[in-house]
């Protein structure tokens, strides 16, 4: 695949430069209106405050951002394609579901496999309801420690969709990869072809930052650059609050460093003192989202962790 669907509409794949694999424009859970002691969402106060966090990102070379919202989280497809507007950074938006305990699992319980795998295809097709927007991706999601049968049922219909359009999955996995101190589950995710997401930068009451860099310099040192994808999952702005949680302002003193520029302002310069390269931070956050973006599985599975590629 040459080109790949952007909310702006297609794009070559070698144009996409430096590309940020997991953020987020704009989410909101389910329910995210019921409580109306939430802050109220401004549209243009929040396409202000969100082009502006992007526009920072520009600034450090970034020019393409994946936003694999899917469409139970408050996915908003015309918001991103204004903040990609007027923040000059090209934003890929995903068809797909969300988990079964965080998302909307009502409806899509009562249709068959092949009906849901028909509607993600119609969207990748023929755009997003009458937006005319296309994803990019198909965002599959499963829970902490288990695959329910709602999830397996979702997964079965993306994979079917995927086989039919060409395009790529993009999995979270609840406390997966980059949420586990774990080099050796890290690596045999790697040696079946996948890329690996370190995707949490910044949301250090999960797991560490430390431990994801120290994680991600054992990759790169055991051979597996090419298969390391790098993000926060950081969010612009939510609709309403986060059940359980409330004003999500709160967060910024929670994880004060989950913010679209962390990697640049302070995990890149760390890593490079640990002995990463120019060159491989530069690999990482542009031919590897390259060749995903195309398509193209992650290259050279190997028995041995030191060398990936056959």
């Amino acid at each position: 695949m040459t080109t790949i669907q952007t909310t702006l509409g297609p794009r070559d794949v070698s144009t996409l430069g430096k590309t940020l694999i997991h953020e987020h424009v704009l989410v909101g859970y389910p329910g995210w209106f019921i409580d109306n002691r939430m802050p109220r969402f401004v549209r243009a106060e929040a396409l202000d405050r969100v082009v502006d966090a992007f526009q920072r990102l520009h600034a450090y070379g970034v020019k393409t951002v994946v936003d694999p919202c899917p469409m139970d989280l408050g996915r908003d497809v015309e918001f991103v394609a204004e903040v990609s507007q007027r923040s000059g950074v090209t934003l890929i938006c995903t068809t797909g579901v969300y988990t079964e305990t965080h998302g909307i699992p009502f409806a899509l319980r009562h249709y068959e496999i092949a009906e849901i795998a028909d509607i993600f295809q119609r969207e990748i097709e023929d755009g997003i309801g009458a937006t005319g927007i296309r994803p990019g991706l198909i965002k599959i999601a499963t829970g902490d420690g288990v695959v329910s049968d709602y999830e397996r049922k979702m997964l079965t219909a993306a994979t079917q969709a995927a086989k039919r359009t060409g395009l790529p999955l993009i999995s979270h996995t609840e406390n997966c990869s980059c949420g586990r101190d774990d080099h050796e589950y890290q690596v045999s995710l790697a040696r079946r072809g996948a890329y690996v997401g370190f995707d949490r930068f910044g949301l250090e009451f999960l797991n560490s930052d430390e431990n994801r860099m120290k994680n991600v310099k054992q990759m790169i040192d055991a051979g597996f650059r090419d298969h390391l994808l790098l993000s926060h999952d950081s969010v612009g702005c939510w609709l309403g609050g986060v059940p359980g949680v409330g004003n999500p302002e709160l967060a910024k003193h929670v994880v004060p460093n989950w913010n679209l520029t962390h990697l640049f302002e302070r995990i890149f310069p760390a890593l490079r003192k640990m002995g990463v390269s120019d060159a491989d931070l530069d690999h990482i956050v542009t031919e590897n989202p390259r060749r995903y973006l195309a398509g193209l599985e992650s290259p050279g599975q190997s028995c041995s962790a030191s060398a990936a590629r056959s």
